[in-house]
């Protein structure tokens, strides 16, 4: 695929810390900002993070909408917000990087998988967490993916 599903200008850094639905409702305004979802997909992401949090440990949350929402993604695309100081996702559940995400059939696997490889190394979460450009994110995902 040449389309690239995470730009540097879906990445926010240095994000002070806010709520979890805040969290959700800024990647998902991101989302929507950039094309990739209707203002309903949204709704679905919410809907998701009352069924079962999105927190995937190692610092990382990836909100998506449940399945009934998929109808309202018009393109893949992923958006990502840095919080140094973490968004509480549960009890013990921080996370330091929030991952929007609208997958359109298998496109967004690849990357995901790129970065759950990368999260497994916990010198690369610290990394992204701290991490000073949009650009050296996308690098850490990119050598931490191999």
């Amino acid at each position: 695929m040449t389309r690239q599903i995470l730009k540097t200008e879906n990445i926010i850094l240095n994000q002070k810390s806010e709520t979890k639905e805040k969290a959700i409702e800024r990647v998902g305004n991101m989302l929507l900002q950039s094309g990739y979802i209707t203002p309903h997909y949204i709704e679905g992401m919410k809907k998701r993070e009352e069924e079962f949090t999105t927190y995937i440990g190692s610092g990382i949350a990836i909100p998506h909408a449940v399945n009934e929402y998929k109808q309202e993604i018009l393109e893949t695309g992923l958006v990502m917000v840095q919080y140094p100081h973490g968004v509480e996702f549960g009890k013990n559940k921080i996370a330091y990087l929030v991952i929007g995400i609208a997958g359109k059939r298998d496109e967004h696997l690849g990357l995901l998988t790129k970065i759950a490889l990368t999260v497994q190394d916990p010198k690369n979460v610290e990394h992204l967490r701290y991490a000073k450009t949009p650009q050296e994110i996308l690098e850490v995902i990119e050598e931490g993916g191999q």
